[in-house]
């Protein structure tokens, strides 16, 4: 069987492969191999639940994460969706493992504490306090072997946790160093650089040339890794993403109108002390929560202020989800009552006090000048590349879903992910 190294490159589109086939390391790990463009994401089209589907062969609605954010709505910042136990389905890792496979993963979103990966340094950073680089890598994972290597690169990291592409060239570094010493049969990366360019400066633009230019000469340490390891000729290595933009415009806080409606209770300062309904932002969607969703008088409340809202035509979004709606024309299902799309042009964000629209920062990946999280059907779409022994020899394809990757690495391992929304891409497969 041959090893796989999966490099999910976040929000790389078709677009950019006209400038990354000219870049060394495409020439070198990925000429002549396969190539799928037009790849569909999934609703939302945001990295965390994405990336989900990438390890599971699941769409949300079975996997379980509907968005990069947990659910707190008195939290400030809002924490993330770090953690495995978020999934509702097991994943290509504990497939692996059951499979005799050894496992790896660097920044792969929705992994820590995931006992079946043996070598990891999760997509997570120090929280504050007496809290350290090391101390939170452990907790969420990392053995003291792979700590070794944390300690090594931690110079590239620490300073910058939630910079990029600073933040990329030390998980890359690492990555490679676990590759060297280690070599396992499954090992899963993921660099966010081209996505903050794209968050800060537009879809597309002389920006998005260094951003591939950095990912070109990270791929080159994976490569170069394989090689020093001995291992190139029997990986196969995988250049894919999750997700692509679309340039917005204008950032709306429709909780400000839930707090103008009363259900949100605010103290005197601003902050929350109460909510009966939340809007939680997935960039160029929206999720409304209800505290108690059995409450059906609150329900139709909210429903018939979002419907009054959207037949104004000024608040940014351009239809309403129900949570059944949702789940059976988008394969997105949770926790939440209802989910607000986008006009094209609008993000959402999350604060309680006017003014209701706010100019776009990149204090937030929601409030960039692009950003994501809409219907996976728009804008620029995600891409496949692959090379290895496993793999077809120029295979060009147009066409395919990220609920089929998970699928593919399982059958070049020779694990069984089990029953699964996504199946192997046969059509690159030798």
């Amino acid at each position: 069987m041959s090893k796989v190294v999966v490099i999910s490159s976040d929000a790389m589109v078709g677009e950019d492969l006209e400038t990354y086939k000219t870049l060394p390391s495409w020439q070198k790990y990925f000429r002549g191999g396969a190539e799928i463009t037009g790849v569909s994401s999934i609703y939302p089209t945001v990295t965390f639940p994405a990336h989900a589907t990438m390890m599971t062969g699941m769409y949300p609605d079975r996997h379980g994460v509907f968005s990069n954010m947990q659910l707190i709505p008195q939290a400030d910042p809002t924490p993330w969706q770090w953690d495995s136990g978020f999934l509702t389905c097991s994943d290509i890792f504990r497939a692996a493992k059951a499979a005799g496979k050894t496992t790896a993963a660097v920044f792969w979103p929705v992994t820590a504490g995931n006992p079946a990966i043996d070598y990891h340094i999760a997509d997570y950073w120090a929280q504050g306090g007496d809290d350290t680089t090391e101390k939170a890598f452990a907790r969420a994972g990392a053995s003291p072997e792979v700590l070794e290597i944390v300690r090594k690169h931690k110079i590239l990291f620490e300073g910058h946790e939630r910079e990029h592409p600073q933040r990329d060239a030390f998980g890359m570094a690492c990555a490679a160093d676990i590759i060297r010493r280690f070599q396992p049969d499954l090992m899963m990366v993921h660099p966010a650089n081209l996505d903050t360019a794209r968050h800060e400066s537009g879809v597309f633009g002389p920006h998005i040339g260094r951003a591939l230019e950095d990912l070109d000469r990270w791929i080159d340490q994976i490569g170069l890794a394989l090689e020093d390891a001995g291992i190139l000729e029997e990986t196969d290595l995988f250049l894919v993403s999750d997700h692509g933009q679309q340039n917005v415009c204008r950032n709306i806080g429709l909780n400000v109108l839930f707090a103008e409606n009363g259900l949100i209770r605010l103290d005197e300062s601003g902050a929350v002390k109460d909510w009966d309904a939340w809007c939680l932002s997935n960039g160029m969607s929206a999720l409304v929560f209800l505290k108690d969703p059995s409450d059906r008088a609150l329900y139709a409340k909210v429903h018939d202020l979002l419907k009054g809202l959207l037949a104004e035509g000024v608040y940014g979004f351009s239809r309403i989800y129900t949570e059944e709606e949702a789940r059976l024309e988008e394969r997105f299902g949770g926790p939440f009552s209802f989910v607000l799309e986008t006009d094209g042009y609008t993000a959402f964000g999350d604060f309680v006090t006017r003014p209701l629209v706010r100019r776009l920062t990149n204090s937030d990946y929601r409030f960039g000048q692009a950003t994501h999280g809409y219907l996976p059907r728009f804008g620029p779409q995600p891409i496949l590349l692959a090379k290895g022994p496993s793999i077809r020899e120029n295979a060009v394809l147009h066409g395919n879903h990220i609920v089929n990757e998970a699928p593919t690495y399982a059958k070049i391992l020779g694990a069984d992910l089990g029953d699964t929304d996504g199946k192997p891409i046969e059509e690159i497969l030798r």
